[in-house]
C-alpha cells in the first residue's frame, strides 16, 4: 500500500486541531485506529455477540471461534509454539502483573530479580510488590549516557540468587533496541526466567520468542493498531503449567466443590471471567492490517522518519538534548531544549494541531539517571510521513524563540 492508501484508514488524520491538520507523533502512548479493526467492533456486536466457550449456541460458537482466530494469529505473529503459550489479557500491564503475582508465590526470602533503570513503572512496581510479603530485593541494570544498558554490570548481577530477569525489549524513552536474546542466555545460565517487555518492541519490529529464548513476553493491542484494553502474555508452556493462577472465576476452572477447585489447562487457566472477546476479535484485524503492510516495510519506514527527523533538529535547532543515542534505535526521539520546559514546549506546538507527548512518561527512575523531570518525546508509526516531520521540526522552529 502507499502511504496516502494507509492513511486513508484512518479518519482520525483528516481532523483539525485547532483549525490546523492534526500530526499525531504520540504513537509510543497508542497508536491510531484504522477503519478495519473499528469495523470489526461494530461486526461483532451486531453479528456475534454470545458469550464465548460457554454455549453451544451457534453465536457462542461464532464468537469463540473469532476469539480463538486471534489467538492463532497472535502465534504465528511472534513465532510461539502453540496457541496454548497465548493468554489474553488487559494491556503489557496487567500481563506483568499476572507474571509477577504467580511468579511472588515461588519466590523465597533472599531471591533476587533484576530490571533495569530505563524500564517502564509496569516493569517496576509489580515486581517491588512482592517485597509486601517476601524479603525480595529489585535490582536495576544501570543505564550508559547514550542509553545502553550496562551488560558488563548486569553479568556481575548475576547470581544463584537471581530468579527473574525482566527487562524491555525497546526502551519507551529511549528508542534503544536492547540485546534481549543475550539477556535471557546470561540469565539462563544461572536459571533465572526472563521476562520481556514487548510493549514498543512487538509494534515496529518483527519478533520471534523462540529466538530470544524468553520464557515470558507481553505486548498490547492498543500500540498495535488494535482497541484498547487487550494486551497477550505468551509464557512458555512449561512456565505456565507451573506458576499458580493469578485470579479466580469462571473459565479458569476444572471443577469447584467446596473441598477444593482444580483448574483447566492453560491458557484458560489465566483467563478468568469474560474476555473481551469483541476487542481481542477486532486485534485480529490489527495483525491482519499489519502483515499486509509487513512488519519489516513498518520497521524501515519509521527508521526513515527517525534518522530523518534526528537530522532535522540536531541541524537546526539550537541547545537540543537528545537522550538516546545508541546505534540500533525505534523510531522515538525524546528531547529538552535547554531553559523550556517540556510541558510548555507541548502545549505550544500543540496549538499548531501536533501532538507529542510529555513528562516522565512512566519512567521516573530513567529520568532521574538523566537529572531531569521529564522530556518531549515524539514517536512514529506507519502512517507518519516525512511533511509531518518537517512541520514538526519548522512548529519547534517557531515556538522556541517565544521563551528567550
Amino acid at each position: 500500500m502507499t502511504i496516502e492508501e494507509i492513511r486513508s484508514q484512518f479518519p482520525i488524520l483528516s481532523s483539525k486541531i485547532y483549525g490546523k491538520d492534526l500530526i499525531y507523533l504520540d504513537n509510543a502512548a497508542s497508536s491510531q485506529t484504522p477503519r478495519c479493526v473499528v469495523d470489526e467492533i461494530e461486526r461483532v456486536y451486531f453479528e456475534s455477540k454470545a458469550n464465548v466457550h460457554r454455549g453451544v449456541h451457534f453465536l457462542s460458537q461464532r464468537a469463540t471461534e473469532a476469539q480463538e482466530r486471534t489467538r492463532r494469529a497472535v502465534a504465528d505473529f511472534i513465532g510461539a509454539d502453540s496457541t496454548d503459550e497465548i493468554i489474553f489479557t488487559r494491556g503489557t500491564t496487567e500481563g506483568i502483573n499476572l507474571v509477577a503475582s504467580s511468579m511472588g508465590k515461588l519466590l523465597a526470602d533472599g531471591d533476587e530479580i533484576i530490571v533495569s533503570q530505563m524500564e517502564h513503572h509496569s516493569n517496576i512496581v509489580p515486581w517491588q510488590l512482592i517485597g509486601q510479603t517476601k524479603r525480595v530485593e529489585v535490582k536495576a541494570i544501570p543505564v550508559t549516557d547514550e542509553g545502553l544498558l550496562d551488560m558488563d554490570a548486569f553479568r556481575s548481577m548475576l547470581s544463584e540468587k537471581t530468579k527473574v530477569v525482566s527487562v524491555c525489549q525497546v526502551s519507551n524513552v529511549l528508542g534503544t533496541v536492547n540485546p534481549v536474546a543475550e539477556i535471557a542466555a546470561e540469565a539462563h545460565r544461572v536459571g533465572a526466567a526472563v521476562v520481556v517487555d514487548g510493549a514498543q518492541g512487538a509494534p515496529h519490529m518483527a519478533v520471534d520468542v523462540k529466538a530470544i529464548d524468553c520464557d515470558f513476553y507481553v505486548f498490547s493491542s492498543h500500540k498495535m493498531y488494535g482497541p484498547t484494553g487487550i494486551g497477550v502474555l505468551y509464557g512458555k508452556r512449561e512456565w505456565l503449567n507451573r506458576l499458580p493462577p493469578y485470579q479466580g472465576g469462571g473459565e479458569m476452572i476444572d471443577h469447584v466443590s467446596f473441598h477444593g477447585t482444580t483448574f483447566a489447562d492453560i491458557p484458560f487457566k489465566f483467563e478468568a471471567g469474560t474476555p473481551d472477546y469483541v476487542g481481542i476479535a477486532a486485534f485480529g484485524k490489527a495483525l491482519e492490517f499489519i502483515d499486509k503492510i509487513g512488519i519489516d516495510a513498518i520497521a524501515a519506514h519509521e527508521h526513515d522518519l527517525l534518522e530523518y527527523t534526528t537530522a532535522r533538529m540536531t541541524a537546526d535547532i539550537d541547545d537540543l538534548r537528545i537522550y538516546g543515542t545508541a546505534p540500533e534505535k525505534a523510531g522515538v526521539i525524546s528531547f529538552n531544549v535547554d531553559g523550556i520546559h517540556p510541558y510548555d514546549l507541548g502545549m505550544f506546538i500543540d496549538k499548531l494541531g501536533i501532538a507529542v507527548r510529555t513528562g516522565h512518561h512512566c519512567a521516573q527512575p530513567l529520568m532521574a539517571r538523566y537529572d531531569i523531570d521529564g522530556c518531549a518525546r515524539a514517536s512514529f508509526a506507519i502512517y507518519n510521513t516525512r511533511e509531518e516531520c518537517d512541520r514538526f521540526v519548522d512548529a519547534l522552529l517557531r515556538v522556541i524563540p517565544m521563551f528567550r
